[in-house]
């Protein structure tokens, strides 16, 4: 999933091993993979959005959805 860093990040980036940091003047994305092996979840990984690419997506397309916060905000956004 192609996501915002969050303030207080802190993960290192699985392809280039250096933190992914949150800057407030610059809106960095990370990529959050879940790992399954063998079909059980295994761990989470986190990529800066350019790493990602250039580890060759080893996890397949970034799922670029964008995030619902809560079911109640949703809801308030349908069309009546």
């Amino acid at each position: 999933m192609l996501r915002d860093v969050e303030p207080g990040s802190t993960v290192d980036c699985a392809h280039c091993g250096e933190r992914v940091k949150f800057q407030a003047k610059v809106r960095h994305r990370q990529v959050i993979c879940n790992v399954y092996v063998k079909g059980v979840w295994n761990r989470v990984e986190h990529f800066h959005s350019e790493c990602y690419s250039l580890a060759g997506e080893p996890h397949g397309p970034v799922d670029t959805t964008p995030v619902v916060r809560t079911r109640a905000r949703a809801a308030e956004r349908r069309p009546a």
